[in-house]
């Protein structure tokens, strides 16, 4: 993948930045952002039309499944250069995200550690908000999940999950478990990596376990998407314009 353009969107990760007392609205503006830089990147870099593919550790899979679904609504006249997003985009892997939550009894025990794991800077949980959103059944989970289910059959879905427990201090456990990291789903991947939470996106070498796993799904989706993203943008820009030119009859009605 020598011609890959390679991207890390950064983001404050702390619990009231990231869940806030609206912990919705607050991912919701972490997508936003998301989409903007994208955006604003591959205009400057004349790559408006490259396949995207996206790897997500952990929350951050949160975050791109909501900018996805942002991005896929955004096809008003003034702003549907925000919709390319969503038309590039070709695969996601996500490696322990939680889909579905964290256990409820897991979290009251060992909360801060897991949020620790989970997150990249230790932070109080003041409000324990961010316990709340990462409950096994949390409303704000499962808004993002039915946003982003309609969408899931335009990409390609790989999931992993940890395979080792994680380091939480007085004991050891797994921080998302196999059925929330990676659920059972038709025309998606999933695969174990044997690794703890912090550690699955870490790999030091190329012999490392999992690494050729993951590299190869890389491999073959950057072989495949170019045609497909292409079909993609031909599909898409008919689309908008018919949008216009309705847009332009409605008016003259």
């Amino acid at each position: 993948m020598s011609n890959a353009r390679i991207l890390s969107f950064g983001y404050d990760a702390s619990v009231t930045a990231f869940f806030g007392r609206t912990s919705s609205d607050t991912i919701l503006q972490h997508a936003h952002t998301l989409v903007a830089e994208l955006v604003a990147d591959r205009q400057l870099e004349g790559a408006m039309n490259r396949p995207i593919i996206f790897i997500c550790h952990s929350l951050g899979g949160i975050v791109v499944k909501r900018a996805l679904a942002y991005s896929a609504s955004r096809t008003s006249k003034l702003i549907q250069h925000l919709h390319s997003v969503f038309v590039s985009t070709y695969a996601v892997l996500f490696l322990g995200t939680p889909h579905q939550g964290s256990d409820k009894a897991k979290l009251a025990s060992t909360g801060r550690k897991v949020i620790d794991a989970m997150v990249p800077s230790k932070v109080l949980d003041s409000d324990g908000k961010l316990l709340e959103a990462l409950q096994q059944g949390s409303e704000t989970l499962q808004n993002i999940t039915d946003m982003f289910a309609p969408l899931m059959k335009n990409f390609r879905i790989y999931f992993f999950w940890e395979q080792e427990k994680t380091d939480l201090g007085a004991t050891f456990k797994y921080v998302v478990k196999e059925y929330s990291a990676a659920p059972i789903l038709d025309d998606t991947e999933r695969a174990g990596l044997p690794y703890d939470h912090r550690n699955m996106c870490k790999f030091e070498s190329r012999t490392a376990p999992g690494y050729r796993l993951v590299v190869a799904a890389l491999m073959t989706y950057a072989l495949n998407a170019p045609s497909t993203i292409t079909q993609r943008w031909v599909n898409a820009t008919e689309m908008l314009k018919a949008k216009r030119a309705a847009e332009a009859a409605e008016l003259m009605q």
